[in-house]
């Protein structure tokens, strides 16, 4: 097993002495920092969260930093701001809550759109602009920001264009019994996060999100994922389809996912294993969809079932 895989697998393991049963989703998440991309997490408050994020920015020794989202907070606030400095006489940046490794934009939908706008713009450039001057955000960056699926009142939806930055969207959700049977004996007397050792640094991450770029994806994969997007935007239920951005990071991801399996190529059940959670939150449903209660997901899935395996039987 190369090398890098394994601290991948490593991490994956650390994690999950603390977040118990959800493996699944630990690997959704690492897949997308090696990416280079965000997540944003949708699900209910209690299931670890938090705890997620905390324990991930531990393994790899990335600096992290929770921003509680309320109504009131600032673009300054996250990007930072300049002070006049009357000793020195010159203008001093202070930097916002955004200059760390790993960011947790908790609800990010129970604050301001044009808050909501200066996170996601540095999502974008990696850089924040103040007065001006241009400042790098630490490299490796990656965003979870979670929202709760069920709560609307006093709530800013991100917009389609907003919610398209993501690379993911994951839900974590409730832990079966024999698991939360495990946590409430792994919490009992103390939290596990505050004895994590970290496994990996952020060079090693930087290092391998240069190696995934370099796995190989023959072109009748990449028409096989051009086909997948292409058919969301014709879809009767869908009225708004997924974007090339789209294509691009089903594009990646395979490639994440096959470095992850140990394999130097891309299959296509990497790109059907990644679609739902990289395509989900880019579709629009429709309203008689919406009322039929079919979800994203549901049609993703129906997407991939629909497209003939002879886009990609002769893959070898």
């Amino acid at each position: 097993m190369d090398e890098s895989v394994r601290l991948l697998k490593k991490i994956v393991a650390n994690v999950e002495n603390v977040i118990i049963g959800k493996k699944n989703v630990i690997e959704l998440i690492l897949i997308s920092l090696i990416c280079d991309g965000h997540v944003l997490i949708e699900d209910v408050p209690g299931v670890g969260k938090t705890t997620l994020v905390s324990s991930l920015s531990k393994s790899i020794d990335a600096s992290f930093k929770r921003i509680q989202f309320t109504p009131d907070i600032l673009p300054s606030d996250i990007t930072g701001f300049s002070m006049y400095n009357q000793k020195e006489g010159t203008f001093e940046f202070h930097p916002g809550s955004i200059m760390s490794n790993i960011i947790l934009a908790d609800e990010i939908n129970r604050t301001s759109p044009k808050t909501q706008s200066s996170l996601l713009e540095v999502m974008e450039e990696k850089q924040v602009t103040v007065d001006g001057k241009t400042y790098y955000v630490p490299k490796p960056f990656m965003v979870l920001a979670t929202q709760n699926p069920i709560e609307y009142l006093g709530t800013y939806p991100l917009p389609e264009a907003q919610l398209d930055r993501f690379f993911m969207k994951v839900s974590i959700g409730y832990p079966s019994k024999e698991d939360e049977s495990r946590i409430l004996a792994r919490f009992q007397i103390s939290n596990p996060v505050h004895g994590l050792m970290h496994v990996a640094s952020g060079k090693d991450i930087i290092s391998i999100q240069h190696k995934v770029k370099q796995v190989f994806v023959d072109k009748t994969i990449s028409d096989y994922i051009v086909e997948i997007v292409d058919k969301t935007r014709y879809h009767g239920d869908i009225s708004l389809g997924a974007s090339p951005r789209a294509s691009l990071s089903l594009f990646r991801a395979a490639q994440a996912w096959a470095f992850y399996n140990g394999r130097s190529f891309v299959l296509p059940e990497d790109v059907k294993y990644m679609a739902v959670p990289v395509l989900s939150h880019r579709i629009v449903l429709k309203q008689e969809a919406r009322l039929k209660k079919i979800s994203p997901e549901e049609i993703i899935r129906s997407i991939l079932q629909a497209i003939k395996i002879t886009l990609v039987e002769n893959y070898g």
